[in-house]
């Protein structure tokens, strides 16, 4: 039987002579000795260390190489699931490169701004959506009924693609930064308060469309909420919806909380939306003053 020694087998594979002897300690390539005492390779040697030097490349453990080689696990089996492996690892690595270009297309990026990238790109998909479910649970904790707004915000998770823009890892690092400001946590819990105790929120879509339509003109035009113009706009947009309470409509109204969707929208590429808050806060604004006349 022709026989290699460990150099000429080492060669012929493609591996270190070093590693060859470790994996021929380990039992994993059978070899004879020599008289002399040196390691003898036969011919059933080489594809052997061929498949391990393979398995080896791919990450697969000595383990999962060693129960192969012995009959204890499916080959095919095994380099099905290495692919999937493969296959998340490709995904992150094009995922941390958009995060890199995005960094790249800053201007003067902040300490903490590449710190958050950092940190993105090092979450999984699941860890990012369990930051808003995180939110969740903790805005909405002891509430009896939290309502469909909490509905709404656990399903509304961030989704990033495996490759997404600059526009949305920025958004994503804008979105991050929201989400663990405490005074923001704050107010989205006064909000989810006041709205289990029933107190009035948007004031329904007319309202909203009302505010949208006429506010939404007062402030296009530069009409100022306690001039005299406005009182006329408050007078169309109750019209039709009754007596607001300004107090109660400032509750649900929060740039801030408005941000946290578009933010959102951003990266799950929702269609945009042109900003409310603006007209609802013109309109808050000219009710107190229409208030404040009345009282005088």
């Amino acid at each position: 039987m022709v026989t290699m020694t460990i150099g000429e087998l080492a060669r012929r594979a493609g591996v270190s002579t070093r590693t060859l002897r470790f994996w021929a300690d380990e039992g994993l390539v059978p070899c004879d000795r020599t008289v002399a005492g040196y390691r003898s390779f036969g011919p059933g040697a080489l594809p052997t260390v061929a498949l391990i030097r393979v398995l080896r490349e791919l990450d697969v453990d000595l383990a999962t190489v060693r129960s192969i080689l012995e009959g204890r696990r499916d080959l095919p089996a095994v380099l099905a699931a290495h692919a999937e492996v493969i296959d998340a690892r490709i995904a992150q690595l094009r995922f941390q490169r958009s995060v890199v270009r995005a960094v790249a297309s800053l201007p003067a990026p902040t300490s903490e701004e590449l710190q958050l990238m950092h940190d993105l790109a090092n979450l999984t998909a699941d860890q990012r959506r369990r930051m808003i479910t995180d939110l969740v649970d903790e805005v909405f904790a002891g509430l009896d009924a939290p309502g469909p707004v909490a509905e709404r915000m656990r399903a509304a998770t961030p989704e990033l693609p495996e490759e997404p823009t600059a526009e949305q890892v920025a958004a994503w690092v804008e979105l991050a930064g929201l989400v663990a400001d405490p005074a923001f946590r704050a107010r989205v819990r006064e909000m989810a308060v006041a709205g289990a105790g029933g107190q009035a929120g948007e004031g329904g879509s007319a309202l909203a469309a009302a505010v949208a339509e006429h506010a939404g003109a007062a402030v296009a035009a530069g009409v100022a909420p306690s001039g005299p113009e406005a009182a006329a706009v408050v007078e169309r947009i109750v019209a039709g919806t009754g007596p607001v309470d300004a107090d109660a409509l400032a509750r649900f109204t929060d740039a801030r909380v408005e941000r946290y969707w578009a933010l959102l929208g951003r990266i799950n590429g929702w269609p945009a939306w042109p900003s409310q808050v603006p007209a609802f806060e013109w309109f808050i604004a000219a009710l107190r003053a229409g208030e404040e006349v009345r009282g005088q």
